[in-house]
C-alpha cells in the first residue's frame, strides 16, 4: 500500500487540492489519509487506487465540514506540519506560494472561487465525478446518500460552476471591461486602468478591506486607479465571476473567498462604481457563480 500511495500521490494530491482549494490543506489531507491507510487492514482491498482515493476524499470532506463551522475565522496556513508530512506527502514546511499560484492558474482561479461557495457534499460530488470520473455509487457511499441524490448534488454544483445564462445584452461588453480591469491590475498598467474608468468613478470599500474602523470611499479616476494598483498582489488570485447575476470579480486566498468587487457601469460602458466587499457576513450573502 505504501508503494501504491507513492505512485498515486500526484493524483491524490490533485484530488485533495481541487476539493479543498488550498495546497497546504491538501498536503495535510494526504498526511492524514496516509496515516489512516497505514493503520488499516487492506488485505481485502481489490482496487488500491480507488480505495486510496476514497480515503483522501473522506478526509477532505471532514475538513470541508469543519471549515464550514469557522468560515469567519482568519486563515492560518503557515503552521509547521512536522516531519511525518514529508514522509506521507513529500511536503516540507509551509506551502510554496509560487506553486500555489501555479496550481490555481492550472485549475482556474474563478473555478476555485465558485467551488468555495458550494456546500461540502456538492463540492465533493462535483469534483470527484466531473473532474476525476469517480462513479456516483462510490461518492454516494462516502456521503451517506443515494446515487440519485448524489447526482442531484453534482448537477446543482455544475450549474453554479458553469453559470446560468443571464438575459443581459450588455453582459459581454461588461465582461470585457472587467477582464481588462483585472489584466491591468495584475500587470500594473496604470494607463490601461485609467482608460476603463468613468471620470466620476467612486470606489467604496467596507471596513474589512483595508482594514479600517469605518468603510472607505474614494472618488476620481486617478485615486481609484492608484488604489487598484495597490491590490496587484491580490489580483494574482482573482477571477471574473457573476456576483448576484452581474459581472464582478472575486479574490481568493488559498482557494477561499476573501474579497469581492461589484461593478456598476455608465451608459458609455466605463466603470462608474466599484463596491469592494470583504466582511464575512456580507460575503456569505452574495450569490457567486461562474460565467457560462
Amino acid at each position: 500500500m505504501a508503494r501504491r500511495f507513492e505512485l498515486d500521490r500526484p493524483r491524490l494530491r490533485a484530488v485533495a487540492y481541487r476539493i479543498l482549494g488550498s495546497l497546504g490543506e491538501a498536503d495535510d489531507a494526504l498526511q492524514d489519509a496516509w496515516l489512516r491507510a497505514d493503520r488499516a487492514d487492506t488485505s481485502g482491498v481489490e482496487n488500491p487506487s480507488g480505495w486510496l482515493t476514497t480515503v483522501v476524499a473522506r478526509v477532505c470532506l471532514n475538513m470541508l465540514r469543519a471549515r464550514d463551522t469557522r468560515r469567519e475565522q482568519p486563515l492560518d496556513d503557515s503552521a509547521d506540519r512536522g516531519p511525518a508530512a514529508a514522509v506521507a506527502t513529500g511536503f516540507e514546511g509551509p506551502a510554496d506560494p509560487a506553486e500555489e499560484a501555479q496550481l490555481a492558474d492550472e485549475v482556474g482561479v474563478a473555478l476555485l472561487i465558485v467551488l468555495d461557495t458550494l456546500g461540502p457534499a456538492e463540492r465533493l460530488a462535483f469534483v470527484l465525478h466531473d473532474m476525476f470520473d469517480v462513479p456516483f455509487d462510490d461518492i454516494a457511499a462516502m456521503l451517506g446518500k443515494t446515487p440519485a441524490a448524489t447526482r442531484q448534488l453534482a448537477s446543482r454544483a455544475r450549474r453554479r460552476v458553469r453559470g446560468v445564462p443571464v438575459p443581459d445584452a450588455d453582459l459581454p461588453r461588461r465582461r470585457r471591461a472587467v477582464d481588462a480591469y483585472l489584466a491591468a491590475t495584475r500587470g500594473g498598467d496604470f494607463d490601461a486602468l485609467v482608460s476603463l474608468l468613468h471620470p466620476d468613478v467612486v470606489l467604496r470599500a467596507d471596513a474589512a478591506v483595508v482594514p479600517t474602523p469605518e468603510p472607505v470611499a474614494v472618488a476620481g479616476v486617478e485615486r481609484v486607479a492608484r488604489g487598484a494598483m495597490a491590490s496587484m498582489g491580490r489580483a494574482r488570485s482573482a477571477g471574473v465571476v457573476l456576483v448576484d447575476g452581474r459581472v464582478g470579480m472575486a479574490m481568493a486566498e488559498n482557494g477561499r473567498l476573501r474579497v469581492v468587487l461589484r461593478f456598476t457601469f455608465a451608459d458609455d460602458g466605463l466603470i462608474a462604481g466599484i463596491d469592494v466587499i470583504a466582511e464575512p457576513g456580507r460575503l456569505n450573502k452574495l450569490d457567486i457563480a461562474g460565467i457560462g
